[in-house]
């Protein structure tokens, strides 16, 4: 076998080692941790303690400033640093904001010329007694548009709740990615087997789903590990979660049909069938169903995936080579259970004939 043979697992390594390694060892951008308080009234002058993540405060121009919608802001009047991750910032708040509500949901910015833009979304609450529009938009609006610094291009984001588990995302994600692209690949031979019965198309069908369920359990223990620090709990009764789990059972299912027939052609045939109806069910366990209804997980259920926001041109030169080597390393974990398969069955002949 020559390495011309063999460049796509040659790829697969040298992706992983690189998803590994970048993805291991670059740092999150600068980022808000928290602000408190957040509940302020209109018309008053507000101090908020804010916590930074991987910041330098001391070492930069600071300017602060609270958001209305996409055009209007206030600046901050004042801004006390007590360390490199720890400033009070002073505001101002007119009495009234360009809202017809009396109540709104402000976002908090704090840009620096050491540390770039960190922002911290809809997490500012103000109360008006009074509602003048007008008289919001004049006081919000500011004369000349401020410039936001943007440093550390090659970072990771930072992103609340998600914090240093962002970086999770090279391997949950991409193991599922592998596992469906896996059984698909084995849906084709066993479609393949149904037509020809040539037993080679069985025993991949059988490599591939085998080494699909692997990258499955990975999925579910990678999954489990990013809910521990992202929603407090190891599991939970979330749509997606089930679904993934019934998914597997599905397949382990697929497993035991064919231990439980001894007679070999009977074996391939039915397990042939099975394993493309398991896939044509599992789809939408997996892509449909959980998008019906409420969901914690990314992607389903009105709560948005990962966005051109979040998956960010840094996140993509790791994901991306991260979803190419796992199916590469997927597929060649098939083909030596395969070969392995292929040994089996010649002993298996030979000491029938014998």
């Amino acid at each position: 076998m020559t390495v011309y043979h063999n460049w796509w697992k040659i790829l697969g390594v040298v992706f992983i080692i690189y998803v590994l390694v970048r993805g291991i060892l670059t740092p999150l951008k600068p980022g808000i941790f928290e602000i408190s308080p957040s509940r302020f009234e209109s018309g008053n002058e507000i101090n908020i303690h804010v916590e930074g993540y991987n910041t330098f405060y001391t070492k930069g121009n600071l300017l602060a400033y609270i958001k209305h919608s996409d055009q209007f802001l206030i600046p901050s009047s004042k801004i006390n640093v007590t360390s490199d991750n720890s400033l009070n910032v002073i505001f101002n708040i007119p009495k009234y904001f360009p809202d017809s509500n009396k109540l709104a949901q402000f976002t908090f910015i704090l840009t620096s010329d050491h540390d770039g833009t960190t922002v911290l979304p809809s997490r500012i609450i103000i109360h008006q007694d009074s509602i003048d529009y007008q008289a919001g938009v004049l006081s919000w609006t500011l004369a000349q548009k401020p410039v936001f610094s943007n440093l550390h291009k090659y970072w990771f984001p930072y992103r609340n709740i998600l914090h240093e588990t962002i970086r999770n995302t090279f391997f949950h994600v991409s193991l599922w990615f592998t596992m469906f692209w896996l059984l698909f690949m084995s849906v084709y031979f066993s479609f393949k087997y149904l037509k020809t019965n040539v037993k080679d198309y069985d025993l991949k069908a059988f490599a591939l789903v085998r080494t699909a369920i692997f990258f499955g359990v990975l999925g579910c223990l990678t999954g489990a590990l990013w809910a521990r620090y992202t929603w407090g709990t190891w599991w939970t009764k979330d749509i997606k979660l089930n679904m993934a789990a019934i998914s597997l059972l599905i397949y382990f299912a697929y497993l035991i049909l064919r231990a439980s027939i001894d007679d070999e052609d009977r074996k391939a045939r039915i397990s042939g069938a099975y394993n493309i109806f398991a896939l044509v069910a599992v789809v939408p366990l997996i892509f449909v169903l959980p998008r019906l209804t409420d969901s914690l997980h990314p992607g389903n259920g009105g709560n948005p995936a990962f966005g051109a926001e979040d998956m960010d041109n840094a996140l993509r030169l790791v994901f991306y080579p991260s979803v190419i080597g796992f199916i590469c390393l997927g597929c060649w974990m098939a083909s030596l259970l395969y070969r392995l398969d292929r040994i089996q069955l010649k002993f298996d002949e030979k000491d029938n004939n014998s």
